[in-house]
């Protein structure tokens, strides 16, 4: 038997605490130009109410993410998921903004500054969802258009 559902107020704060876990892994999903999907495992740091990703700057995860402006992020078990559409608010080398490298060297489990191939991909979450199984796909949206919801009625 499944437990109850969640409420938003839990849900939000159980999603948070998956994004600001140390050495929080999300499966990435992103697109060529032609709509070839790419799924990468990465760490993730959760800065000012953003998504870090070092990544090689030639990499397909950065080249598609740079392209197309989106990425989609799983974050959990599947039977405890959180779910992150997000567009790309700024590529940064791993050097050039000294409190995103301090931000993703402490909540991530390692430290990409130093090497000159690594970029920095700042998300921005324009819907989060979480669920842990049916019991709780009604009301599973937490963010909308980027503003966190706040009650059940606005997670329909």
């Amino acid at each position: 038997m499944s437990p109850a559902p969640r409420d938003i107020a839990a849900r939000t704060a159980d999603a948070l605490s998956a994004l600001t876990a140390p050495a929080a892994d999300a499966w990435v999903a992103t697109a060529s130009a032609d709509g070839t999907p790419h799924l990468v495992p990465l760490t993730i740091a959760w800065h000012d109410e953003r998504i870090l990703l070092a990544v090689e700057g030639r990499s397909l995860t950065a080249r598609n993410v740079v392209t197309s402006g989106r990425a989609r992020l799983g974050i959990g078990p599947t039977r405890d998921v959180v779910v992150v559409d997000a567009t790309l608010d700024r590529c940064v080398p791993v050097d050039d903004e000294p409190s995103l490298g301090d931000a993703y060297a402490r909540q991530a489990d390692w430290d990409p500054r130093g090497d000159d191939a690594y970029v920095f991909l700042v998300l921005r979450p324009v819907r989060i969802q979480a669920w842990r199984d049916v019991a709780e796909l009604e009301g599973r949206t937490l963010m909308r258009d980027g503003l966190w919801l706040n009650s059940p009625t606005d997670a329909a």
